[in-house]
């Protein structure tokens, strides 16, 4: 009998277990949005992207595209912050669900040996499971932008948006391809790894992206833990030092916010700065 109860009760956990992963699945893995897959050669494996429409779209007419990594995180917000504003396709990009490919994807190659602020398992930890963001650009430059220019109209307006790791992707690649967008935001970005070396290489190579308008926006919440705000301040002297004369940047601390909820604060004030950028051009 005591063998039946326990077997029983491994299975309700069993079941619970599967169910909160199915919740997660279609939380982080599905979207309202156009939910489709790119099999991606770059990245030797298939990727989905959330593609968000205007609500009013118009196949004939050339739209803002902005490029977000974080998935359906704070996709909502971007949607129904930008239909106020130049309304613009949003395509987000999620990390894989069944492996953890988020730092793989976002760590700048020259940040791969402390990228963690909390203790991991071992099999999290390794240095070849990070920083190949070089990789995923390349991925976004040859395939997935291709794929979007090929379904829908674009503009030449194009931006790129990114939340902590995604932060430092945005960071990457504003000194590595600062052709490829004229608008960068990154949210609480996380530019600390190895001794802020992010913000480090950031100030080395700011001058790449002298040449036409561009805009970025950095916000960090005021909640944030101290390691991550020294980098951020790091960032702001390096942009105050070396900001190219065509870059135009606007920052904020976000009162009351951590780092989880600084972006979905800081979004409508970083897009009403983009806007208001675009008209003054």
């Amino acid at each position: 009998m005591k063998s039946l109860k326990i077997s029983f009760v491994l299975i309700v956990i069993a079941g619970l277990a599967s169910i909160y992963t199915y919740i997660r699945y279609l939380d982080h893995y599905t979207s309202p949005y156009l939910d489709v897959v790119i099999n991606s050669h770059v990245l030797g494996e298939s990727r989905k992207i959330f593609i968000r429409l205007p609500d009013e779209y118009n196949a004939q007419k050339s739209y803002p595209l902005v490029i977000k990594t974080d998935g359906n995180f704070n996709l909502d917000r971007w949607a129904e912050t930008v239909a106020k504003h130049d309304d613009a396709i949003v395509v987000a990009i999620p990390n894989q669900f069944w492996t953890d490919t988020r730092n793989r994807d976002l760590v700048p190659p020259f940040a791969r040996k402390d990228v963690n602020i909390n203790a991991r398992p071992t099999n999290q930890t390794a240095r070849e499971l990070f920083g190949r963001a070089d990789t995923f650009l390349a991925f976004i430059e040859t395939e997935l932008l291709p794929y979007i220019e090929s379904r829908y109209k674009i503009s030449d307006d194009r931006s790129l948006s990114g939340y902590s790791a995604g932060g430092s992707f945005v960071l990457y690649t504003m000194i590595t391809q600062p052709s490829l967008f004229n608008a960068y935001f990154a949210f609480s970005p996380a530019a600390w790894y190895d001794d802020s070396v992010v913000v480090k290489e950031f100030k080395k190579n700011l001058v790449k992206l002298e040449g036409a308008p561009k805009f970025f926006y950095l916000s960090l919440g005021a909640k944030e833990p101290s390691i991550i705000t020294g980098s951020f301040k790091g960032l702001l002297a390096a942009l105050d030092e070396n900001a190219p004369n065509n870059l135009v940047w606007a920052h904020q601390f976000t009162e009351g916010a951590d780092h989880g909820s600084n972006p979905y604060m800081s979004i409508p004030t970083a897009v009403t700065a983009y806007s208001a950028f675009k008209q003054k051009l």
